[in-house]
């Protein structure tokens, strides 16, 4: 190889040393531009509209379960890998594990998101208002602020795939080889963080080898990167080999049997419905300014990786929110495309304009993302709206949206269950368990249950699955979730003994009643085995 490196970059040729920084024009010459104030204001509005509306409705299916994983640290689980779990676990040694205080993580990283989409579109030359724009589309997504409204790992991975995508684009405007080592670590953490990282680094793969960055695959420096994402998610990936790949059976089950399958079509139109239509048009927009712009061609990586991760979303008839992470990417690239034609002082009245209709629009979606009003009249407004609730999984819904309607039922399923705990005879209450059909029942049970004094759920759903049935052998069974027929042929006495009262919780937490079961008819742990559930 030359003592030069020649690299094209929107068609043109520069020669250059290996590794040197560049500097090159900015579209509307708006490299430099300082990120505005109105960033930084919109990112602290949003994390103070999540912790001002997070106390409503109570905590989240997942939060439960996320919080028994907590006890039970580890390098991985069945359905995430383990960085969000010690976030949680130091968490709630410092605040304590109250709503509000899972609440702050979530909020604070969705505040960091709509900052580093910003500063995304200042890295590809946007000016302020571009920045603004790429700050406020974000800010009014309803799929963003519906995900950081609770704490789990998704919110997490959408600020990792916002940092990959800056680092990119870095990478791209400065050719600075030494960016491809905090490239490997986002990468690797991200991939602790959740595995549609992958997509990512897939996606990457690709643009490396379709643009000038190809160059870069005889450098060290790229393959230190790779060296440096290995061996952070390397204690995932050992954890799989210990568990026979427990996330590749419960990816399977849950494109199988609980994914809604959705056409190419229906996975964009989705997208395009939860991330706001305004910011479907922008994304849409900044996507062929990548591909296709004059000046936005040269970070056309990042149109690459968006196009890659939705092929693969779409073979796989994924949930629409995998292709949210991918999306801050297009929205910084479509500001700046907004910002482009309206340079001129003739045109500046359009810009203001702008923003008010993204303002607006998102005002409009907003409670429909957080619980901004009080459930009733939420119910009310989606009605006006001719909205009706939706999900990604195949599960009937009620009044309300799942996001929504998993934040209810919980503390009233924890108070029957202790009513039932307790008029059971004192001695069989020393050796009852309780077993439940879910992860989020088993999660209420030893969140709300602590109160009640009631023992440790067990589930074979997931990760409680791994964790077993518990210690002792009990002689009485408290089964939450489970239809009478099938107990009826694993127990020789099945009584009905309560049932779980929630209008807003999903339809089938409150299906099946619970049952007081006795005489299992085979031992525990073969029970056990056979009811697993990776899902």
């Amino acid at each position: 190889m030359s003592a030069h490196a020649v690299s094209r970059i929107g068609g043109e040729e520069e020669a250059r040393e290996p590794g040197s920084v560049r500097e090159p024009s900015a579209p509307g010459g708006a490299a430099d531009a300082p990120t505005p104030a109105f960033a930084y204001v919109t990112a602290l509005a949003v994390v103070a509209l999540q912790l001002a509306t997070g106390w409503r409705y109570g905590l989240f299916r997942d939060e439960l379960y996320y919080l028994a994983c907590a006890n039970h640290l580890d390098w991985g689980y069945v359905d995430h890998p383990p960085l969000s779990i010690v976030v949680l676990a130091g968490v709630r040694a410092l605040l304590g594990d109250s709503l509000l205080a899972l609440r702050i993580v979530p909020a604070l990283l969705l505040g960091f998101l709509v900052w580093l989409t910003a500063r995304l579109a200042r890295e590809m030359g946007g000016g302020r208002f571009a920045q603004s724009l790429a700050a406020l589309a974000v800010a009014i997504a309803p799929q963003y602020l519906a995900l950081a409204g609770f704490y789990s790992m998704n919110a997490f991975d959408l600020v990792f795939w916002a940092l990959g995508a800056l680092l990119v684009a870095r990478l791209v405007r400065t050719n600075d080889l030494r960016l491809w080592r905090p490239l490997g670590v986002v990468i690797g953490l991200g991939l602790l963080t959740k595995i549609s990282m992958l997509l990512f680094a897939l996606g990457l793969a690709v643009a490396v080898l379709l643009t000038p960055l190809r160059r870069h695959l005889a450098r060290r420096e790229l393959w230190e990167g790779v060296a440096l994402a290995l061996v952070l998610a390397s204690p995932y990936v050992l954890w799989q080999l210990r568990h026979d790949w427990a996330t590749v059976e419960f990816t399977q089950n849950a494109a199988r049997y609980k994914n809604v399958a959705l056409s190419p079509l229906g996975l964009a139109a989705a997208e395009a419905r939860d991330v706001h239509p305004l910011n479907a048009a922008l994304g849409l927009l900044g996507c062929v300014w990548l591909l296709f712009g004059p000046t936005g061609r040269r970070f056309r990586a990042l149109a690459i990786v968006f196009v890659t991760t939705f092929v693969v979303l779409a073979v796989q008839h994924s949930k629409p929110y995998y292709l949210g992470a991918a999306l801050p990417m297009l929205l910084a690239a479509g500001a700046i495309a907004m910002e482009i034609p309206t340079e001129a002082r003739s045109r500046h009245w359009i810009r203001p304009a702008v923003l008010v209709v993204m303002v607006a629009g998102g005002a409009l979606t907003a409670p429909l993302a957080i619980p901004v009003l009080p459930v009733e009249t939420l119910i009310a407004y989606q009605r006006a709206l001719g909205i009706r609730p939706t999900a990604n999984e195949n599960n009937r819904l009620g009044l309300l949206d799942q996001h929504f309607a998993d934040r209810f039922g919980w503390e009233e399923l924890a108070a029957e269950v202790a009513r039932i705990y307790s008029a059971l005879p004192a001695d069989e209450r020393a050796r009852a368990g309780i077993v439940t059909r879910n992860y989020g029942e088993a999660g209420a049970i030893d969140y709300y249950g602590r109160r009640y004094g009631l023992p440790a759920a067990a589930s074979q759903h997931n990760n409680y699955y791994l964790w077993g049935p518990g210690s002792g052998a009990p002689s009485v069974f408290i089964m939450v979730g489970w239809p009478t027929r099938d107990l009826a042929s694993v127990f020789a006495q099945v009584e009905v003994v309560g049932r779980v009262e929630s209008p807003y919780a999903m339809p089938f937490e409150t299906r099946w009643p619970i049952h007081v079961c006795r005489g299992l008819r085979l031992p525990l742990n073969e029970a056990w085995r056979r009811g697993k559930m990776f899902i």
